[in-house]
């Protein structure tokens, strides 16, 4: 049986259920529910009120509504033994006036006198294993895959990423190669130019060394300038 039903209010549950866990505050709550046409006052009382805290412990629950209280147990540094509990908890309900206020309900109104009915409902708590954690899942073993299979793609990639570098590598060889080869090839040409032209300078000299007349003619000196401008631009580039 799960909840009570009385003249005045049900109560639900009857076990006030603690998942158990040292050093942490535990909650569980209580429905009070008010199926009369009157207003009913409570009060909640424990064996063993230093170790819980009851909100509220006294109320006015209005006709035909209901109204939750919460019961927190105080962190604790021992666990009991074979996790059982003696702590009770007793509810007192009373037929209160529509005007009652909250504030103004007193222990007087719960004692049991001629002509007033006080109904009472013991509540038993129960202590709980602490909710365990889920199960680890081994790293690599995602759905769909396994760590082998997981192994096997990294070899992949990895040995995909080496032939890349080695072909970029070559490639670059290959390209440094090239303009070596191109610059030794122009170098060559250029040497080879610049040899020619000073023979053919040589030769003018010694033409002009022969010559019978005493001048040199304007034109003459124009090519020997130019050619001395060509092998000079020749020898500085190679």
């Amino acid at each position: 049986m799960s909840s009570a039903e009385t003249e005045l209010l049900t109560v639900d549950p009857l076990e006030l259920k603690f998942a158990f866990e040292l050093k942490k505050q535990i909650s569980c709550s209580l429905q009070l529910s008010n199926k009369t046409e009157n207003h009913v006052a409570f009060k909640v009382k424990t064996t063993n009120p230093k170790k819980y805290c009851v909100r509220p412990n006294t109320g006015i629950v209005s006709p035909r509504s209901t109204c939750d209280v919460i019961v927190t147990m105080q962190a604790q540094k021992e666990a009991p033994a074979d996790m059982q509990c003696k702590d009770k908890f007793l509810l007192q309900s009373v037929v209160a006036s529509a005007v009652t206020n909250p504030k103004d309900i007193t222990q007087e109104m719960f004692n049991k006198e001629p002509g007033r009915v006080v109904e009472e409902c013991k509540l038993k708590v129960i202590y709980l294993p602490p909710p365990q954690p889920p199960s680890p899942v081994a790293e690599g073993s995602e759905e769909g895959s396994s760590p082998r299979q997981s192994l096997t793609e990294n070899d992949n990639q990895n040995g995909s990423e080496l032939t890349r570098t080695f072909l970029e590598t070559h490639d670059k060889s290959t390209e440094a190669k090239s303009v070596i080869y191109r610059l030794t090839e122009e170098k060559a040409g250029a040497l080879h130019q610049s040899n020619r032209l000073r023979q053919e300078l040589e030769i003018m000299r010694r033409d002009i060394s022969k010559s019978r007349s005493g001048g040199v003619s304007f034109k003459f000196v124009i090519v020997v300038g130019l050619i001395g401008v060509v092998l000079g631009y020749i020898l500085k580039s190679s």
